[in-house]
């Protein structure tokens, strides 16, 4: 049986990590502070709370997640996480597969930088001070929205290999 239309060819979707890349630049600061910022702050209240992140109040860091082409700049303002414009103080950089696995712990997260999957440049205190408190953090970010979010990034990038 004939159909009468002629067989369509549909692109390939983008893979995650490429789609990503492309839409990031694109994306304005003001949205990525409505998406981010309550996110890092409910993940986590308690450490700012208890005063844990002081030491970066008036400080910004910068998180570069080179293969997908994301650079997001934090600091501390008032006891609350923010997205900064102006670069980081320190930088630390890699891929998202090491920053998922920081994030997760699914690797112990000194040996992601004894490896040199992760990097740290600029200000090497800060740098690490940022690490520990990320570290210090026993469950990993796998916990509520930002958990569910970090799984489904796994999952798509089991996909885009």
């Amino acid at each position: 049986m004939s159909l009468p239309f002629p067989s369509l060819s549909l692109p390939r979707p983008l893979a995650p990590s490429r789609l990503i890349r492309a839409l990031d630049p694109r994306v304005p600061i003001g949205v990525k502070r409505r998406l981010v910022e309550p996110l890092l702050n409910r993940t986590f209240a308690e450490p700012l709370a208890e005063g844990e992140f002081d030491g970066l109040e008036g400080r910004r860091i910068t998180l570069r997640v080179e293969d997908l082409g994301v650079v997001l700049t934090l600091g501390l303002e008032a006891g609350h996480l923010v997205l900064c414009r102006e670069a980081g103080e320190a930088t630390i950089r890699g891929g998202w597969r090491e920053f998922l696995c920081l994030a997760t712990r699914r690797e112990d997260p000194d040996a992601l930088f004894f490896q040199r999957r992760l990097l740290i440049e600029g200000d090497t205190e800060l740098g690490l001070t940022v690490k520990n408190l990320l570290d210090g953090r026993e469950e990993g970010l796998a916990q509520g929205r930002l958990g569910a979010w970090l799984l489904r990034l796994e999952r798509l990038a089991r996909r885009d290999h």
